[in-house]
Formats: C-alpha cells, sequence, structure tokens
C-alpha cells in the first residue's frame, strides 16, 4: 500500500514538472518562426468586437456577454489565450479562452496576498508583460509592486513590499510607488514604469532592482539619472534593445537607448501627428511603433524616422474612451483594451467591401447607468438646493474673441470663491493624471467617470494640503504649492473635499470619457425642479450663402425654391426654478416642422425633426459651428448674456454631427409656416414666437 502511495505521489510530482517546468522550457526551446514581414505604414484601420458589453462589471461567460469593469493591460498567452488586467472595482486577471470564454484567472477582492485563483488579491492592476516562460507579469498599481502569475494561476511577488516608496535592491525589499507599465525583454530583464517616482527601473534576472534612468520629476533628456520624466505609465521594449516610453505627463513619447541615454521622439515635419497624452504602447519587429493616448483614445502609428498617422479617433469615425492597452499580434493586427469603454478590441485592416455595420459599438454603452449619487450636490448642503448656471450643449467662447469656440460639456453649479467641492459617490482614481491645469481657471480632477473643473484640487482658498495621504505636493522655491498628484487607486467617500472654487465661482461637472459624455442633469439633483417652459424668441431663415431671407409680402418671409435649400435658426433659451431671472440655460432638444397654411403638416414633417440633442455630448470638434449659428454665445464666461441661435436644420445628435438644409424646392410655390420646437431636460415644451410664416417663391 505505501509503495503505491509513493509511486502515486511520484507521478504527480512527474505530472507537475511537466506543466510547470518541461512545458514552459519546450516553448523557450521551440525553434523561432520566419521573421514577419516588414510593417506597412499606410493601411486603413477598423475597430472590431473582441469582448465585454460597454458595462460595467467582473461578470465571466462569453467573450460578448462579459463585462469588464476597467480592462487595462491586455496580452496574448503561448497557449493563444488573451489575458486581461482588470482594474477599477474588478481587481482581477481575467482570460479570454481562444473559444472566447472569459473566466477569472487571478484575483477578486481588493487586496495585497498572494496565491492561487481567487485567493491572490490585487489593487488596481495596470500592464501586463509576458516573460520568456509564458508567465504574466503585472503592474499592481495601488499595491505599488510587481506580481508574476505562473501558467496554473500561481500569484507571487516579484518586486515591492506593497508600500509606496523608493528603494533599489533585493527585490523583496525594494519599493515603488504606483507603477503602472511592465516590460520584458529578451533575457527577462523586467522593466518597471515607476510612475509616481518618475522613473524607469529594471528588476535583473537576478532579483536586484535599480533605476535605469530618471530622477525627480521634470522633463530633461541625458544620461540615467540625469533624465526627467513626468509620470511615465508604459513601455515596451524593441528588438534592438531601445526602451519606449510613455511619458503622460509630459505628453512625450521618449526612448531610452541601450547605453543608457534618454532621448525624446520628434515629429518630423510640420503636419505630423500630435501624440497628446500616450498611454500604452507596442512596438513592431521592425521599430514601428502604436501608441494609445488617454483622451480622446486614439491609437497611432508612428516610425523611428519620425513619421505619425492616426490609426483610430475622431477623424476614422472609431475612438475608444482610454486607450490603455495595446498588444501587436504576429499578422500585424492588434488588441485594444479600452479601460473606460469597459470593452476590448481588435484593430483590423479594413478591406475594400468591409460592411461598416460589423465594426461593432466602441466606448461604453450610451444606455449605461449613471453613477449614483444619491442625488447629491458637490457642495453643502448635499441635500439642498443649489444654483444651476450652466448645461449641457451650450455654446461657448474662448478668451481670443471667438463666440462659438466649443460646446459645454458638463453642468455648472454656483458657488461662493472658496467653497469646498465635494465628492458625489464613493469611488476610485483610475486616470493616471486625475489633477490637471494645476493653477488655472479650468484645473480640475477626475474620480472615476465624475469630473470637477474651476477647484483649487486638493487644498482650501488659502492653499492648505485638504489630505496629504491623498494628494500629494510639489512646492516652489518659497514653498508655495505648485503641483498636485493623486495616484491611481486611491479612493473617496461621498462627501469628502476634492478642492475648493476657484474664481470661476462655480463647479462644472462632466460625467463620463470624453466623446462619450452624457447630460450631468441626468444624476438628479435634491430640490431642483425645472417648471418653467423655454422661451423661443423668434424664427429665422438664412440663404445657401448664409445669409438671411429677410424681404416680405403680406408679413410672410420670401423664400426662394431654387438654390441649395435653407437653414433654419431659433433664438430660444431657458430658466430653471430658483435662478435668478437674468440666468440663461440652454435647451435640450430643438427641431423643426414645416405646416401648409392651414396647420397641417407637409410630408416628411408629420413630426417634428428634432435634430439637436444634448442628451449626450457630440465629440466632433466642429459640432459647435453645426448646432449654432453666428452670433450666437459670449466671448467669456459670466462676461454677457449668452444668446442661443440654433440651427435645427443641421444634425448634432450623439455621434452624428452633420450640416443639412430645408429644400423648399420640395414643395409647390404657395404659403407656409416653419414651426420652432423646443424642449427642455425636464420635458417642458418651449413657448414664444416659435411660427414663422413664409410664401415659396415660384422660381
Amino acid at each position: 500500500m505505501r509503495r503505491a502511495l509513493w509511486a502515486v505521489a511520484a507521478l504527480t510530482a512527474l505530472a507537475l514538472a511537466g506543466t510547470f517546468f518541461w512545458e514552459p522550457l519546450r516553448d523557450w526551446l521551440r525553434p523561432p518562426l520566419p521573421p514577419p514581414a516588414p510593417t506597412a505604414f499606410d493601411w486603413t484601420a477598423r475597430m472590431t468586437p473582441l469582448a465585454g458589453t460597454g458595462l460595467r462589471g467582473a461578470r465571466d461567460g462569453h467573450a460578448l456577454s462579459a463585462r469588464f469593469d476597467e480592462p487595462w493591460g491586455v496580452v496574448r498567452g503561448p497557449d493563444g489565450s488573451v489575458f486581461v488586467a482588470d482594474g477599477g472595482e474588478a481587481n482581477r486577471i481575467r482570460r479570454i479562452a481562444p473559444d472566447g470564454t472569459v473566466t477569472t484567472f487571478a484575483g477578486s477582492v481588493e487586496g495585497f496576498r498572494d496565491g492561487v485563483g481567487a485567493a491572490a488579491r490585487f489593487h488596481t492592476p495596470s500592464s501586463l508583460a509576458v516573460d520568456r516562460f509564458g508567465a504574466l507579469v503585472v503592474a499592481d498599481t495601488g499595491n505599488h509592486a510587481i506580481r508574476r502569475i505562473a501558467r496554473n494561476g500561481a500569484v507571487a511577488t516579484l518586486a515591492g513590499t506593497g508600500v509606496a516608496g523608493l528603494r533599489e535592491g533585493d527585490a523583496a525589499l525594494a519599493q515603488f510607488r504606483g507603477p503602472m507599465g511592465v516590460a520584458v525583454d529578451a533575457i527577462g530583464r523586467v522593466y518597471v514604469a515607476d510612475t509616481w517616482n518618475d522613473r524607469i527601473r529594471v528588476i535583473e534576472t537576478d532579483g536586484r532592482v535599480r533605476t535605469l534612468a530618471g530622477g525627480a520629476r521634470g522633463f530633461v533628456d541625458g544620461a540615467g539619472a540625469q533624465a526627467r520624466f513626468d509620470t511615465p505609465t508604459a513601455l515596451a521594449v524593441a528588438g534592438d534593445g531601445t526602451v519606449w516610453v510613455a511619458d503622460t505627463g509630459n505628453r512625450a513619447l521618449r526612448r531610452i537607448d541601450p547605453d543608457g541615454t534618454v532621448r525624446t521622439w520628434r515629429p518630423a515635419g510640420w503636419d505630423a501627428v500630435d501624440v497628446d497624452r500616450p498611454l500604452s504602447l507596442a512596438v513592431a519587429h521592425d521599430g514601428v511603433l502604436y501608441v494609445g493616448t488617454l483622451s480622446p483614445g486614439r491609437v497611432l502609428q508612428v516610425s523611428p524616422d519620425g513619421r505619425a498617422r492616426v490609426l483610430t479617433g475622431a477623424s476614422t469615425g472609431q475612438w475608444a474612451a482610454r486607450a490603455a492597452g495595446l498588444w501587436l499580434e504576429r499578422d500585424g493586427s492588434m488588441l485594444l483594451a479600452d479601460a473606460a469603454g469597459h470593452r476590448l478590441h481588435r484593430i483590423v485592416r479594413r478591406s475594400a467591401g468591409d460592411d461598416v455595420l460589423r465594426d461593432g459599438p466602441v466606448g461604453p454603452r450610451p444606455d449605461r447607468p449613471l453613477p449614483d449619487t444619491a442625488r447629491r450636490w458637490p457642495f453643502a448642503p448635499q441635500d439642498g438646493w443649489h444654483e444651476v448656471v450652466g448645461t449641457l450643449g451650450e455654446v461657448r467662447g474662448n478668451f481670443s474673441g471667438e463666440s462659438r469656440s466649443h460646446l459645454h460639456n458638463g453642468l455648472d453649479v454656483r458657488a461662493d470663491v472658496g467653497t469646498p467641492v465635494l465628492a458625489l459617490i464613493d469611488a476610485k482614481v483610475t486616470s493616471p493624471l486625475a489633477a490637471f491645469s494645476f493653477g488655472g481657471q479650468a484645473e480640475g480632477i477626475t474620480v472615476d467617470e465624475l469630473t470637477s473643473l474651476h477647484m483649487r484640487v486638493g487644498r482650501t482658498a488659502q492653499g492648505r494640503n485638504l489630505d496629504p495621504s491623498r494628494f500629494a505636493f510639489e512646492h516652489d522655491e518659497d514653498g508655495r504649492p505648485s503641483l498636485v498628484r493623486i495616484l491611481r487607486g486611491t479612493r473617496f467617500a461621498a462627501g469628502d473635499a476634492l478642492g475648493s472654487v476657484n474664481a470661476q465661482a462655480h463647479t462644472h461637472l462632466i460625467v463620463g470619457p470624453y466623446g462619450h459624455q452624457h447630460n450631468a442633469i441626468r444624476l438628479g439633483f435634491h430640490g431642483y425642479r425645472d417648471t418653467v417652459p423655454p422661451r423661443i424668441d423668434g424664427v429665422s431663415l438664412l440663404d445657401d450663402a448664409g445669409l438671411p431671407l429677410t424681404a416680405r409680402e403680406d408679413g410672410r418671409v420670401l423664400v426662394p425654391r431654387a438654390g441649395g435649400g435653407v437653414q433654419v435658426v431659433v433664438d430660444a433659451w431657458d430658466q430653471v426654478d430658483g435662478n435668478l431671472p437674468r440666468r440663461r440655460l440652454g435647451l435640450h432638444r430643438i427641431g423643426y416642422q414645416v405646416l401648409r397654411a392651414d396647420g397641417t403638416p407637409v410630408p416628411g414633417f408629420e413630426a417634428p425633426s428634432m435634430n439637436l440633442d444634448f442628451s449626450r455630448m457630440p465629440a466632433h470638434p466642429d459640432a459647435v459651428l453645426t448646432a449654432y449659428a453666428a452670433d450666437s454665445g459670449i466671448t467669456v464666461h459670466g462676461a454677457a448674456r449668452t444668446r442661443f441661435l440654433y440651427v435645427p436644420s443641421n444634425i448634432v445628435r450623439g455621434d452624428t454631427v452633420a450640416e443639412a438644409r430645408w429644400d423648399p424646392a420640395a414643395l409647390p410655390p404657395g404659403d407656409y409656416v416653419v414651426r420652432a420646437v423646443g424642449v427642455d431636460a425636464a420635458g417642458n415644451r418651449a413657448i414664444g414666437a416659435s411660427d414663422l410664416p413664409v410664401r415659396l417663391l415660384a422660381h
């Protein structure tokens, strides 16, 4: 009996050895595949679905019904599976098997523990890499550690103590501060973007940790410790030993040559693509680099000789909410993890005849549930009424005198300068640049998917740090704050102070990532009421050249039927209960209808064409010029009364932004009425001078 037990034990040991030693060794010793073809620099990309529904969660199952909370790092393992570092509230490493089944490979609730599978704990994991034995390397950001996951799901800490710091030496004693990026070279060295230490570190094969480049925060090229980075988030090791760095805070791509010299990649020519805020990297065998950006979530292709082009972005009609992870496949296609879109995509070559309907949705689902704020306001009392002074979709100017510079993308709530700005939800910081525009009028903070602007982040009106455990200040020579940083993974509870109102005397609330923002009025607020109907002050028409049609006959505007059609312009505004009478707000939806003289609608206008809809924020930069006519807006917020001259004959609705016309040639000559229709967010229909009598001429 004893001999039988020993035999079973021996066979089990051999099986385990085969699984955990011989299998990785066999993969390592397998003859290399032939080198791939040179990377093309002229292909058109399309994003297709890989996994996720666009709704948050950590639900396993089939790839297209599974849910991801914050998919960040993405790699393909030796067995063909795709592994995903799911941060946010998931704190898991997920596996997408070759058959499309999503399971949890390791992790469960937030914490710091080694173990197998669900027994292990992570805290806001970010980038992933695959080492030469097929194990996963994880940047465990919130735990200030680098973790390694064997093929059987066993998690071990490769380096870091779980406490933020900066210490070199033995991996078990070394310290990091919020590392976000990892990469592995051909001999097994692990490179680490030690994000909030502003350094690039190396874990050598003997387990020693050292700094490869970087020192204090800054933007300086040079060798080793002479170089300076600002919040580096991602790394990629090229075949020649070059280490590419996504230097997010500096809005730059940096490269560390094999001799340790840091250089900044410079675009060639004046028409090169701006890399903006690089967040993820992947490098091809011949040195061509792919770059995912923070916001908007574009993917760029960059060549070592300085060329750059947009693969996916607003100009291509598809863009991610946050392009957090990239993995380059051997056939030249890519995998993309969209952290704020809760999806994973393939980026493939678009072929002639491809059906755009098969591209699939991008970004978070438009009908997703918004954060549950329990109807709190951003100021005390959070359950009491505060004045709303701006809504989503309003026309805004700039300090250069352009009155139609951009669309307002949030909700403005008035408060006295210095008033504490309070968190609306229990949530975690996910962005590496959660605090931004220090000292500027647009200074703000992003916690999860809620952003607050026009404040002094992390400090009182007098400059005192509200909470040193959350807000890391840098100071100038006089000891005054010069910068505030917030680590990814930092938590806030509803009611916690985020900062104080700056000289703008209001806070601007934004819901969702760029290109996928919802109207914040949908959050709901205690005591908020809107029973006041919007007001229409007049309707006018512009000819095809944009000139007003002013000639009248019998009180009707004369409209030629020839030409390219006319634009309808509606002068309208809204108010809400309790606001000052002078406070004019924008409408929620605006449209128009064409009626016969007897009031019956003409064909095609049986219902109003509600072409302007500000339920969501349009991402297209020309949306403001499409939605509003000239002479709209104001140059600086608060400087004068805002005038909203809407153009509802154009279309600004969701992802659609297009110029259009009402074509009078489609109707016989005669008398008609152009009727403007406006609705506010509460559903109140506009009143006032909504009808414009017109006469269509015979020629």
